[in-house]
């Protein structure tokens, strides 16, 4: 008995299911299911680390550039007023 489920009710389901879709549909269905979860596994386990290590660039590339535009601003811009 799997949650008040018994193996009973379990099989009367299966059989219920195999005459709505057919076993050839659902073998069918069965792979799709298994691909696109094989596939969802792969693309969680790769993208993160990709996409932080490219956020991480970006963010030291946005750091660099605005330091060099305020040290720009800074040398461009006469700090007496007399001058």
């Amino acid at each position: 008995m799997i949650g008040g489920i018994s193996v009973t009710q379990l099989l009367i389901l299966l059989v219920i299911v195999m005459l709505v879709f057919g076993t050839k549909r659902l073998r069918n269905i069965g792979s799709d299911l298994g691909s696109a979860v094989k596939g969802f596994r792969k693309g969680i386990e790769d993208e993160p680390e990709s996409e932080e290590t490219d956020k991480l660039v970006n963010q030291e590339k946005t750091a660099t550039e605005t330091e060099q535009k305020k040290e720009n601003v800074t040398a461009s811009s006469p700090t007496d007023p007399d001058v």
